[in-house]
Protein backbone atom coordinates (compact mmCIF):
# COMPACT_ATOMS: atom_id res chain seq x y z
CA UNK A 1 0.00 0.00 0.00
CA UNK A 2 1.25 3.49 -0.86
CA UNK A 3 -0.03 6.71 0.74
CA UNK A 4 1.00 10.34 0.59
CA UNK A 5 1.61 11.80 4.06
CA UNK A 6 2.00 15.43 5.12
CA UNK A 7 5.34 15.48 7.02
CA UNK A 8 4.08 18.31 9.25
CA UNK A 9 0.51 17.22 10.03
CA UNK A 10 1.36 13.50 9.87
CA UNK A 11 -1.94 12.61 8.15
CA UNK A 12 -2.64 10.98 4.75
CA UNK A 13 -3.47 13.26 1.82
CA UNK A 14 -4.91 12.55 -1.61
CA UNK A 15 -2.66 14.91 -3.54
CA UNK A 16 0.86 16.31 -3.74
CA UNK A 17 0.19 19.02 -1.12
CA UNK A 18 -1.44 19.17 2.30
CA UNK A 19 -4.93 20.70 2.14
CA UNK A 20 -5.06 21.70 5.81
CA UNK A 21 -5.34 25.46 6.44
CA UNK A 22 -2.02 27.24 7.06
CA UNK A 23 -0.03 24.21 5.91
CA UNK A 24 0.23 23.45 2.19
CA UNK A 25 3.41 21.39 2.68
CA UNK A 26 4.42 18.97 -0.08
CA UNK A 27 3.36 15.44 0.83
CA UNK A 28 5.79 12.54 1.05
CA UNK A 29 5.31 9.00 -0.18
CA UNK A 30 4.86 6.28 2.45
CA UNK A 31 4.66 2.59 1.56
CA UNK A 32 3.61 -0.52 3.48
CA UNK A 33 4.25 -4.12 2.42
CA UNK A 34 2.49 -7.08 4.05
CA UNK A 35 3.33 -10.77 4.40
CA UNK A 36 0.87 -13.53 3.62
CA UNK A 37 1.66 -16.42 5.95
CA UNK A 38 -0.44 -18.82 3.91
CA UNK A 39 1.24 -18.12 0.56
CA UNK A 40 4.60 -17.28 2.22
CA UNK A 41 5.21 -14.23 -0.01
CA UNK A 42 5.01 -10.42 0.32
CA UNK A 43 1.76 -8.75 -0.81
CA UNK A 44 0.88 -5.15 -1.65
CA UNK A 45 -2.59 -5.08 -0.09
CA UNK A 46 -3.28 -6.28 3.46
CA UNK A 47 -5.70 -8.97 2.24
CA UNK A 48 -4.15 -11.65 0.04
CA UNK A 49 -6.18 -11.90 -3.20
CA UNK A 50 -5.14 -15.56 -3.65
CA UNK A 51 -6.03 -17.15 -0.29
CA UNK A 52 -8.06 -14.37 1.34
CA UNK A 53 -5.94 -14.31 4.50
CA UNK A 54 -5.05 -11.04 6.18
CA UNK A 55 -1.39 -10.12 5.82
CA UNK A 56 0.92 -8.82 8.54
CA UNK A 57 3.04 -5.70 8.15
CA UNK A 58 6.56 -6.79 7.13
CA UNK A 59 8.44 -3.79 5.64
CA UNK A 60 8.12 -0.40 3.97
CA UNK A 61 9.67 -1.84 0.80
CA UNK A 62 11.06 -5.18 -0.27
CA UNK A 63 13.19 -6.92 -2.88
CA UNK A 64 13.69 -10.59 -3.77
CA UNK A 65 16.81 -12.44 -2.64
CA UNK A 66 17.89 -14.60 -5.55
CA UNK A 67 19.44 -18.06 -4.99
CA UNK A 68 22.97 -16.71 -5.51
CA UNK A 69 22.69 -14.17 -2.68
CA UNK A 70 20.73 -16.73 -0.66
CA UNK A 71 23.71 -19.08 -0.92
CA UNK A 72 26.12 -16.38 0.28
CA UNK A 73 24.10 -15.36 3.34
CA UNK A 74 23.58 -19.07 4.16
CA UNK A 75 27.38 -19.47 4.29
CA UNK A 76 27.71 -16.37 6.51
CA UNK A 77 24.84 -17.15 8.88
CA UNK A 78 24.85 -20.96 8.97
CA UNK A 79 28.11 -22.05 7.35
CA UNK A 80 25.85 -24.12 5.10
CA UNK A 81 25.47 -22.82 1.51
CA UNK A 82 22.01 -24.40 1.10
CA UNK A 83 20.53 -23.68 4.54
CA UNK A 84 17.86 -21.34 3.12
CA UNK A 85 17.58 -22.59 -0.48
CA UNK A 86 14.07 -24.06 0.05
CA UNK A 87 12.77 -20.96 1.85
CA UNK A 88 11.03 -17.80 0.67
CA UNK A 89 13.75 -15.22 1.17
CA UNK A 90 13.43 -11.43 0.68
CA UNK A 91 15.06 -8.27 1.99
CA UNK A 92 13.29 -5.22 3.42
CA UNK A 93 13.59 -2.61 6.18
CA UNK A 94 17.25 -3.48 6.81
CA UNK A 95 16.69 -7.19 7.43
CA UNK A 96 16.52 -10.46 5.55
CA UNK A 97 13.01 -11.90 5.65
CA UNK A 98 13.11 -15.71 5.70
CA UNK A 99 9.70 -17.37 5.58
CA UNK A 100 8.21 -14.20 7.04
CA UNK A 101 10.70 -13.90 9.92
CA UNK A 102 13.22 -11.08 10.06
CA UNK A 103 16.87 -12.09 10.34
CA UNK A 104 19.47 -9.37 10.94
CA UNK A 105 22.87 -9.60 9.32
CA UNK A 106 25.58 -7.43 10.92
CA UNK A 107 26.87 -5.97 7.67
CA UNK A 108 29.27 -3.53 9.34
CA UNK A 109 30.79 -6.44 11.24
CA UNK A 110 31.28 -8.78 8.27
CA UNK A 111 32.62 -5.92 6.18
CA UNK A 112 35.43 -5.56 8.73
CA UNK A 113 36.52 -9.19 8.34
CA UNK A 114 40.16 -9.67 7.41
CA UNK A 115 40.77 -10.14 3.72
CA UNK A 116 41.85 -13.77 4.26
CA UNK A 117 38.53 -14.47 6.02
CA UNK A 118 36.61 -12.96 3.13
CA UNK A 119 38.69 -14.98 0.70
CA UNK A 120 37.62 -18.10 2.61
CA UNK A 121 33.93 -17.14 2.18
CA UNK A 122 34.59 -16.49 -1.50
CA UNK A 123 36.11 -19.95 -1.96
CA UNK A 124 33.19 -21.64 -0.18
CA UNK A 125 30.73 -19.83 -2.43
CA UNK A 126 32.60 -20.64 -5.64
CA UNK A 127 32.85 -24.31 -4.67
CA UNK A 128 29.04 -24.69 -4.74
CA UNK A 129 28.02 -21.97 -7.22
CA UNK A 130 27.46 -24.52 -9.96
CA UNK A 131 24.94 -26.40 -7.80
CA UNK A 132 22.68 -23.41 -7.06
CA UNK A 133 19.08 -24.22 -8.04
CA UNK A 134 16.14 -21.94 -8.92
CA UNK A 135 13.51 -24.65 -8.26
CA UNK A 136 12.20 -23.27 -4.97
CA UNK A 137 12.81 -19.62 -5.83
CA UNK A 138 10.67 -19.96 -8.96
CA UNK A 139 7.88 -21.53 -6.92
CA UNK A 140 7.70 -18.50 -4.61
CA UNK A 141 8.25 -16.09 -7.48
CA UNK A 142 5.13 -17.44 -9.23
CA UNK A 143 3.11 -17.09 -6.03
CA UNK A 144 4.37 -13.50 -5.61
CA UNK A 145 3.40 -12.61 -9.18
CA UNK A 146 -0.08 -14.16 -8.82
CA UNK A 147 -0.78 -12.49 -5.48
CA UNK A 148 0.20 -9.04 -6.77
CA UNK A 149 -1.13 -9.06 -10.34
CA UNK A 150 -3.63 -6.28 -9.60
CA UNK A 151 -0.78 -4.01 -8.51
CA UNK A 152 1.21 -4.99 -11.61
CA UNK A 153 -1.70 -4.17 -13.92
CA UNK A 154 -2.30 -0.81 -12.23
CA UNK A 155 1.30 0.48 -12.31
CA UNK A 156 1.91 -0.84 -15.83
CA UNK A 157 -1.21 0.71 -17.35
CA UNK A 158 -0.49 4.05 -15.67
CA UNK A 159 3.16 4.14 -16.83
CA UNK A 160 2.26 3.08 -20.37
CA UNK A 161 -0.42 5.78 -20.54
CA UNK A 162 2.10 8.38 -19.32
CA UNK A 163 4.56 7.49 -22.08
CA UNK A 164 1.84 7.46 -24.73
CA UNK A 165 0.85 11.02 -23.77
CA UNK A 166 4.03 12.26 -25.44
CA UNK A 167 3.20 10.84 -28.87
CA UNK A 168 1.41 14.03 -29.93
CA UNK A 169 4.24 16.31 -28.77
CA UNK A 170 7.34 14.43 -29.94
CA UNK A 171 8.33 12.34 -32.92
CA UNK A 172 10.00 8.98 -32.28
CA UNK A 173 13.18 10.51 -33.77
CA UNK A 174 13.19 13.14 -31.00
CA UNK A 175 13.02 10.61 -28.16
CA UNK A 176 15.63 8.61 -26.30
CA UNK A 177 15.96 6.33 -23.29
CA UNK A 178 18.77 6.94 -20.81
CA UNK A 179 19.99 3.38 -20.31
CA UNK A 180 22.39 2.49 -17.50
CA UNK A 181 22.00 -1.28 -17.42
CA UNK A 182 20.34 -1.05 -14.01
CA UNK A 183 16.90 -2.40 -13.13
CA UNK A 184 15.12 0.97 -13.31
CA UNK A 185 16.33 1.85 -16.79
CA UNK A 186 15.66 -1.73 -17.92
CA UNK A 187 12.02 -1.42 -16.83
CA UNK A 188 11.74 2.08 -18.31
CA UNK A 189 13.10 0.85 -21.64
CA UNK A 190 10.60 -2.01 -21.74
CA UNK A 191 7.67 0.28 -20.87
CA UNK A 192 8.66 2.86 -23.50
CA UNK A 193 8.98 0.25 -26.26
CA UNK A 194 5.72 -1.34 -25.15
CA UNK A 195 3.82 1.96 -24.97
CA UNK A 196 5.02 3.26 -28.32
CA UNK A 197 4.82 -0.09 -30.09
CA UNK A 198 8.32 0.20 -31.50
CA UNK A 199 11.95 -0.60 -30.68
CA UNK A 200 13.15 2.41 -32.66
CA UNK A 201 13.60 4.79 -29.72
CA UNK A 202 17.32 5.48 -29.38
CA UNK A 203 19.00 4.30 -26.17
CA UNK A 204 22.08 6.10 -24.81
CA UNK A 205 24.30 4.05 -22.49
CA UNK A 206 26.68 6.05 -20.32
CA UNK A 207 29.83 3.97 -19.88
CA UNK A 208 31.61 5.54 -16.93
CA UNK A 209 34.58 3.14 -17.43
CA UNK A 210 33.79 1.95 -13.86
CA UNK A 211 30.87 -0.27 -14.75
CA UNK A 212 30.33 -3.64 -13.14
CA UNK A 213 31.52 -6.42 -15.47
CA UNK A 214 27.97 -7.78 -15.18
CA UNK A 215 26.61 -4.49 -16.55
CA UNK A 216 28.79 -4.69 -19.66
CA UNK A 217 27.76 -8.33 -20.14
CA UNK A 218 24.10 -7.34 -19.85
CA UNK A 219 24.53 -4.50 -22.36
CA UNK A 220 25.90 -7.02 -24.88
CA UNK A 221 22.82 -9.22 -24.36
CA UNK A 222 20.36 -6.34 -24.31
CA UNK A 223 19.62 -5.76 -27.99
CA UNK A 224 19.82 -9.48 -28.71
CA UNK A 225 17.05 -10.29 -26.23
CA UNK A 226 13.60 -10.88 -27.68
CA UNK A 227 11.99 -7.98 -25.81
CA UNK A 228 14.63 -5.44 -26.89
CA UNK A 229 15.76 -6.91 -30.20
CA UNK A 230 16.79 -4.25 -32.69
CA UNK A 231 17.06 -1.40 -30.19
CA UNK A 232 19.85 0.96 -31.21
CA UNK A 233 22.19 1.61 -28.29
CA UNK A 234 24.79 4.38 -28.49
CA UNK A 235 27.61 4.26 -25.95
CA UNK A 236 28.67 7.57 -24.40
CA UNK A 237 32.20 7.24 -23.07
CA UNK A 238 35.00 9.64 -22.21
CA UNK A 239 37.87 7.99 -24.04
CA UNK A 240 40.26 10.86 -23.33
CA UNK A 241 40.48 10.39 -19.56
CA UNK A 242 41.68 7.62 -17.28
CA UNK A 243 39.93 7.31 -13.90
CA UNK A 244 42.94 6.10 -11.93
CA UNK A 245 45.21 8.79 -13.35
CA UNK A 246 42.67 11.47 -12.44
CA UNK A 247 42.42 10.06 -8.92
CA UNK A 248 46.14 10.69 -8.52
CA UNK A 249 45.62 14.33 -9.53
CA UNK A 250 42.36 15.29 -7.80
CA UNK A 251 41.91 12.44 -5.32
CA UNK A 252 39.20 9.75 -5.33
CA UNK A 253 35.55 10.85 -5.59
CA UNK A 254 33.71 11.35 -2.31
CA UNK A 255 30.05 11.58 -1.37
CA UNK A 256 30.06 15.36 -1.72
CA UNK A 257 32.53 15.51 -4.62
CA UNK A 258 31.51 12.91 -7.16
CA UNK A 259 33.55 14.47 -9.93
CA UNK A 260 33.53 11.12 -11.71
CA UNK A 261 29.88 11.66 -12.74
CA UNK A 262 30.73 14.94 -14.45
CA UNK A 263 33.94 13.73 -16.10
CA UNK A 264 32.91 10.24 -17.15
CA UNK A 265 29.14 10.51 -17.49
CA UNK A 266 27.48 13.91 -17.96
CA UNK A 267 30.00 15.36 -20.41
CA UNK A 268 30.21 12.21 -22.51
CA UNK A 269 26.43 11.82 -22.65
CA UNK A 270 25.98 15.48 -23.64
CA UNK A 271 28.46 15.05 -26.47
CA UNK A 272 26.78 11.85 -27.69
CA UNK A 273 23.33 13.44 -27.58
CA UNK A 274 24.57 16.52 -29.45
CA UNK A 275 26.01 14.28 -32.16
CA UNK A 276 22.97 11.97 -32.39
CA UNK A 277 20.34 14.71 -32.45
CA UNK A 278 22.47 17.41 -34.09
CA UNK A 279 20.30 20.51 -34.66
CA UNK A 280 17.35 19.45 -32.51
CA UNK A 281 16.33 22.19 -30.09
CA UNK A 282 14.72 19.86 -27.58
CA UNK A 283 14.69 16.11 -27.11
CA UNK A 284 12.69 13.91 -24.79
CA UNK A 285 14.70 11.64 -22.52
CA UNK A 286 12.87 8.83 -20.71
CA UNK A 287 14.71 8.02 -17.48
CA UNK A 288 14.26 5.52 -14.67
CA UNK A 289 14.37 8.11 -11.88
CA UNK A 290 12.36 7.13 -8.78
CA UNK A 291 11.45 9.20 -5.74
CA UNK A 292 12.34 6.56 -3.17
CA UNK A 293 15.91 6.13 -4.43
CA UNK A 294 17.25 9.05 -2.38
CA UNK A 295 16.28 12.22 -0.53
CA UNK A 296 17.44 14.40 -3.43
CA UNK A 297 15.45 12.43 -6.02
CA UNK A 298 12.33 12.58 -3.85
CA UNK A 299 12.05 16.24 -4.91
CA UNK A 300 12.20 15.57 -8.67
CA UNK A 301 9.24 16.35 -10.90
CA UNK A 302 7.88 13.68 -13.22
CA UNK A 303 8.70 15.95 -16.16
CA UNK A 304 11.44 18.57 -15.98
CA UNK A 305 14.23 20.23 -17.88
CA UNK A 306 17.51 18.42 -17.33
CA UNK A 307 19.62 20.30 -14.74
CA UNK A 308 22.84 18.79 -16.12
CA UNK A 309 22.40 18.34 -19.87
CA UNK A 310 21.14 21.14 -22.11
CA UNK A 311 18.26 20.85 -24.60
CA UNK A 312 16.81 17.83 -22.81
CA UNK A 313 13.36 17.33 -21.27
CA UNK A 314 13.36 14.47 -18.78
CA UNK A 315 10.27 12.27 -18.38
CA UNK A 316 10.17 9.64 -15.62
CA UNK A 317 7.46 6.98 -16.19
CA UNK A 318 8.17 5.05 -12.96
CA UNK A 319 8.95 7.96 -10.65
CA UNK A 320 6.43 6.84 -7.98
CA UNK A 321 7.39 3.15 -8.08
CA UNK A 322 9.03 1.52 -5.09
CA UNK A 323 11.50 -1.39 -5.29
CA UNK A 324 8.58 -3.79 -4.79
CA UNK A 325 7.00 -2.47 -8.02
CA UNK A 326 10.18 -2.66 -10.07
CA UNK A 327 10.77 -6.26 -9.10
CA UNK A 328 7.12 -7.14 -9.57
CA UNK A 329 7.38 -5.85 -13.14
CA UNK A 330 10.62 -7.69 -13.86
CA UNK A 331 9.46 -10.98 -12.38
CA UNK A 332 6.02 -10.78 -14.03
CA UNK A 333 7.30 -10.00 -17.51
CA UNK A 334 10.30 -12.31 -17.21
CA UNK A 335 12.57 -9.91 -19.10
CA UNK A 336 16.33 -10.19 -18.77
CA UNK A 337 18.19 -7.99 -16.29
CA UNK A 338 21.65 -7.35 -14.87
CA UNK A 339 23.17 -10.43 -13.15
CA UNK A 340 24.64 -8.25 -10.38
CA UNK A 341 21.19 -8.16 -8.75
CA UNK A 342 21.16 -11.93 -8.49
CA UNK A 343 24.42 -11.73 -6.56
CA UNK A 344 22.91 -9.27 -4.09
CA UNK A 345 23.80 -5.78 -5.29
CA UNK A 346 20.92 -3.32 -4.94
CA UNK A 347 22.37 -0.67 -7.25
CA UNK A 348 24.66 -1.11 -10.22
CA UNK A 349 26.18 2.26 -11.04
CA UNK A 350 29.94 2.51 -10.65
CA UNK A 351 31.17 -0.48 -8.66
CA UNK A 352 33.52 1.62 -6.49
CA UNK A 353 31.12 4.55 -5.92
CA UNK A 354 31.60 6.32 -2.54
CA UNK A 355 27.82 6.18 -2.10
CA UNK A 356 27.83 2.39 -2.08
CA UNK A 357 26.90 0.87 1.28
CA UNK A 358 28.71 -1.74 3.34
CA UNK A 359 26.92 -4.69 1.72
CA UNK A 360 27.92 -3.54 -1.78
CA UNK A 361 31.50 -3.15 -0.62
CA UNK A 362 31.47 -6.64 0.90
CA UNK A 363 30.06 -8.12 -2.33
CA UNK A 364 32.87 -6.45 -4.27
CA UNK A 365 35.39 -8.15 -1.98
CA UNK A 366 33.76 -11.53 -2.65
CA UNK A 367 32.86 -11.34 -6.35
CA UNK A 368 35.43 -8.79 -7.60
CA UNK A 369 38.31 -9.73 -5.32
CA UNK A 370 41.25 -8.62 -7.50
CA UNK A 371 39.60 -5.36 -8.59
CA UNK A 372 38.71 -4.50 -5.01
CA UNK A 373 42.27 -5.11 -3.77
CA UNK A 374 43.65 -2.92 -6.55
CA UNK A 375 41.24 -0.09 -5.66
CA UNK A 376 42.00 -0.47 -1.93
CA UNK A 377 45.72 -0.14 -2.65
CA UNK A 378 45.10 3.04 -4.66
CA UNK A 379 43.07 4.54 -1.81
CA UNK A 380 45.84 3.74 0.70
CA UNK A 381 48.40 5.41 -1.58
CA UNK A 382 46.18 8.49 -1.76
CA UNK A 383 45.91 8.59 2.03
CA UNK A 384 49.72 8.50 2.27
CA UNK A 385 49.99 11.24 -0.38
CA UNK A 386 47.85 13.68 1.65
CA UNK A 387 49.66 12.86 4.89
CA UNK A 388 47.16 10.74 6.81
CA UNK A 389 48.91 9.27 9.89
CA UNK A 390 47.22 5.85 9.54
CA UNK A 391 46.31 5.31 5.86
CA UNK A 392 44.80 1.84 6.34
CA UNK A 393 42.38 3.05 9.04
CA UNK A 394 41.49 6.10 6.94
CA UNK A 395 40.46 3.82 4.07
CA UNK A 396 38.83 1.04 6.09
CA UNK A 397 36.75 3.49 8.11
CA UNK A 398 35.56 5.27 4.97
CA UNK A 399 37.38 8.55 5.55
CA UNK A 400 37.97 8.97 1.82
CA UNK A 401 34.20 8.90 1.22
CA UNK A 402 33.67 11.99 3.39
CA UNK A 403 36.62 14.13 2.31
CA UNK A 404 36.14 17.66 0.96
CA UNK A 405 38.46 19.90 -1.01
CA UNK A 406 41.95 19.35 -2.31
CA UNK A 407 44.09 19.65 0.81
CA UNK A 408 47.42 17.92 0.29
CA UNK A 409 47.10 17.81 -3.50
CA UNK A 410 49.47 19.75 -5.74
CA UNK A 411 46.74 20.46 -8.31
CA UNK A 412 44.73 22.31 -5.66
CA UNK A 413 47.16 25.23 -5.77
CA UNK A 414 45.79 26.18 -9.21
CA UNK A 415 42.40 26.89 -7.62
CA UNK A 416 43.75 30.17 -6.24
CA UNK A 417 43.68 33.29 -8.42
CA UNK A 418 45.99 35.97 -7.00
CA UNK A 419 45.28 39.60 -7.86
CA UNK A 420 45.42 43.19 -6.63
CA UNK A 421 43.73 46.40 -7.80
CA UNK A 422 45.83 48.49 -10.14
CA UNK A 423 47.05 51.75 -8.60
CA UNK A 424 47.32 53.65 -11.90
CA UNK A 425 44.16 52.70 -13.84
CA UNK A 426 40.54 52.91 -12.72
CA UNK A 427 38.59 49.63 -12.59
CA UNK A 428 41.76 47.66 -13.34
CA UNK A 429 43.22 44.57 -11.71
CA UNK A 430 46.61 42.90 -11.90
CA UNK A 431 46.66 39.09 -11.84
CA UNK A 432 49.56 36.75 -11.13
CA UNK A 433 48.72 33.63 -13.13
CA UNK A 434 50.02 30.16 -12.40
CA UNK A 435 49.98 29.36 -16.10
CA UNK A 436 51.79 31.48 -18.72
CA UNK A 437 49.61 33.45 -21.12
CA UNK A 438 48.87 31.69 -24.41
CA UNK A 439 46.41 32.33 -27.23
CA UNK A 440 44.01 29.99 -25.42
CA UNK A 441 43.52 32.59 -22.68
CA UNK A 442 41.54 34.74 -25.09
CA UNK A 443 39.14 31.87 -25.78
CA UNK A 444 37.94 32.15 -22.18
CA UNK A 445 37.02 35.82 -22.72
CA UNK A 446 34.78 35.19 -25.75
CA UNK A 447 31.61 34.83 -23.61
CA UNK A 448 32.08 38.49 -22.60
CA UNK A 449 32.16 39.72 -26.20
CA UNK A 450 34.18 39.68 -29.41
CA UNK A 451 37.97 39.43 -29.32
CA UNK A 452 39.84 42.14 -31.21
CA UNK A 453 43.65 41.90 -31.38
CA UNK A 454 44.12 44.75 -33.84
CA UNK A 455 42.98 47.75 -31.78
CA UNK A 456 45.29 47.21 -28.83
CA UNK A 457 48.92 48.15 -28.22
CA UNK A 458 50.84 45.09 -29.44
CA UNK A 459 53.92 46.07 -27.46
CA UNK A 460 51.90 45.66 -24.24
CA UNK A 461 50.21 42.49 -25.51
CA UNK A 462 46.94 44.37 -25.45
CA UNK A 463 43.72 42.70 -26.59
CA UNK A 464 40.27 44.29 -26.60
CA UNK A 465 36.92 42.64 -25.95
CA UNK A 466 34.02 44.38 -27.71
CA UNK A 467 30.27 44.08 -27.38
CA UNK A 468 27.87 43.74 -30.34
CA UNK A 469 27.79 47.50 -30.82
CA UNK A 470 31.59 47.60 -31.08
CA UNK A 471 32.05 49.23 -27.68
CA UNK A 472 35.06 48.14 -25.60
CA UNK A 473 33.97 46.25 -22.48
CA UNK A 474 37.34 44.78 -21.41
CA UNK A 475 40.99 45.47 -22.08
CA UNK A 476 43.51 42.67 -21.49
CA UNK A 477 47.20 43.45 -21.15
CA UNK A 478 49.78 40.67 -20.99
CA UNK A 479 52.48 39.35 -23.29
CA UNK A 480 52.40 35.76 -24.52
CA UNK A 481 54.58 33.66 -22.21
CA UNK A 482 54.20 36.04 -19.26
CA UNK A 483 52.28 35.21 -16.08
CA UNK A 484 51.32 38.83 -15.39
CA UNK A 485 47.91 39.88 -16.71
CA UNK A 486 46.20 43.23 -16.35
CA UNK A 487 42.43 43.45 -16.94
CA UNK A 488 40.70 46.83 -17.28
CA UNK A 489 36.94 46.62 -16.88
CA UNK A 490 35.36 49.26 -19.11
CA UNK A 491 31.78 48.06 -18.58
CA UNK A 492 30.88 46.64 -15.16
CA UNK A 493 27.74 44.99 -16.59
CA UNK A 494 29.63 42.10 -18.21
CA UNK A 495 27.99 38.69 -17.67
CA UNK A 496 24.93 40.41 -16.10
CA UNK A 497 27.04 41.93 -13.28
CA UNK A 498 25.74 45.04 -11.52
CA UNK A 499 28.80 46.11 -9.58
CA UNK A 500 32.54 46.27 -10.14
CA UNK A 501 33.25 43.56 -7.55
CA UNK A 502 30.81 41.14 -9.22
CA UNK A 503 32.27 41.94 -12.64
CA UNK A 504 35.75 41.20 -11.31
CA UNK A 505 34.53 37.89 -9.87
CA UNK A 506 33.33 36.95 -13.37
CA UNK A 507 36.87 37.59 -14.64
CA UNK A 508 38.19 35.31 -11.89
CA UNK A 509 35.77 32.59 -13.02
CA UNK A 510 37.40 32.50 -16.44
CA UNK A 511 40.95 32.74 -15.12
CA UNK A 512 40.20 29.84 -12.77
CA UNK A 513 39.17 27.78 -15.79
CA UNK A 514 42.34 28.79 -17.59
CA UNK A 515 44.57 27.71 -14.68
CA UNK A 516 42.68 24.61 -13.59
CA UNK A 517 41.19 23.00 -16.69
CA UNK A 518 41.64 19.23 -16.49
CA UNK A 519 39.38 18.49 -19.44
CA UNK A 520 36.39 17.39 -17.35
CA UNK A 521 33.98 18.61 -20.08
CA UNK A 522 31.52 20.06 -17.57
CA UNK A 523 31.57 23.34 -19.52
CA UNK A 524 30.69 21.46 -22.72
CA UNK A 525 27.56 20.00 -21.12
CA UNK A 526 26.42 23.42 -19.83
CA UNK A 527 26.48 25.18 -23.22
CA UNK A 528 23.09 25.00 -24.97
CA UNK A 529 24.61 26.02 -28.28
CA UNK A 530 27.42 23.43 -28.52
CA UNK A 531 29.90 26.27 -28.75
CA UNK A 532 32.46 24.92 -26.24
CA UNK A 533 34.96 22.22 -27.13
CA UNK A 534 37.38 20.73 -24.59
CA UNK A 535 39.92 18.23 -25.89
CA UNK A 536 42.70 16.17 -24.34
CA UNK A 537 45.38 15.00 -26.77
CA UNK A 538 46.32 12.07 -24.52
CA UNK A 539 49.56 13.61 -23.29
CA UNK A 540 47.92 15.83 -20.71
CA UNK A 541 47.62 18.85 -22.99
CA UNK A 542 44.10 20.33 -22.75
CA UNK A 543 42.71 22.72 -25.35
CA UNK A 544 39.65 24.80 -24.52
CA UNK A 545 38.05 26.52 -27.51
CA UNK A 546 34.82 28.47 -28.02
CA UNK A 547 33.29 28.64 -31.50
CA UNK A 548 32.88 32.36 -32.18
CA UNK A 549 29.92 31.82 -34.49
CA UNK A 550 28.01 29.43 -32.23
CA UNK A 551 28.57 31.38 -29.00
CA UNK A 552 25.54 33.58 -28.14
CA UNK A 553 27.35 35.45 -25.34
CA UNK A 554 24.72 34.26 -22.84
CA UNK A 555 27.59 33.83 -20.29
CA UNK A 556 25.88 30.77 -18.74
CA UNK A 557 29.22 28.96 -18.81
CA UNK A 558 30.97 31.74 -16.88
CA UNK A 559 29.30 31.37 -13.50
CA UNK A 560 27.40 28.09 -13.80
CA UNK A 561 29.86 26.38 -11.45
CA UNK A 562 31.21 27.70 -8.17
CA UNK A 563 34.09 30.11 -8.97
CA UNK A 564 33.61 29.30 -12.66
CA UNK A 565 35.11 25.82 -12.81
CA UNK A 566 33.65 22.50 -11.70
CA UNK A 567 37.09 21.31 -10.61
CA UNK A 568 37.39 24.40 -8.40
CA UNK A 569 34.72 22.84 -6.16
CA UNK A 570 36.58 19.53 -6.12
CA UNK A 571 40.02 20.98 -5.43
CA UNK A 572 39.13 24.12 -3.49
CA UNK A 573 41.40 25.02 -0.57
CA UNK A 574 41.67 28.02 1.72
CA UNK A 575 43.98 30.81 0.65
CA UNK A 576 47.05 30.98 2.91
Amino acid sequence: MIERICPKCRVPMAGDKCIKPNCGRATEMSSTIYWCKECNVPIFENICPVCGHEGDYIATDIRPVFPEENCLISIILKNDPFAFQKYSVWYGSNAYIINGKKVKLAISKINKLRIDEIKNIKQKYEAVAGDISYEFFDEYKNKFVEANKDRYNFITEEAVSFVQSYKERYEIEDMMVSFSGGKDSTVTSHIVNRALGTNKVLHVFGDTTLEFPYTLEYKKRFNKNEESSGVRVLTAKNREKNFEELCEVVGPPSRVMRWCCTVFKTGAIQKTIASAFKDKNNILSFQGIRHNESASRSKYERESESPKISKQTVASPIIEWIDFDVWLYLLTTGIDFNYAYRLGWTRVGCWCCPNNGGWSEFLSKVHMFDQYNHWHEQLVNFAKQIGKPDPEDYVNEGGWKARQGGNGLAAAQTSIVSFEPCATDENAFNYDLQRPITEELYELFKPFGYINKELGNKRLGEVYVLNKAGKVVLVLQGRIGSTRLKVIIKDVHIAKARTLSVAESKIQCQLTKYQMCLGCKACESVCKYDAISVKDDGTGKITYTIDNDKCKRCTECVGHFNAGCYMRKVLGIKRT
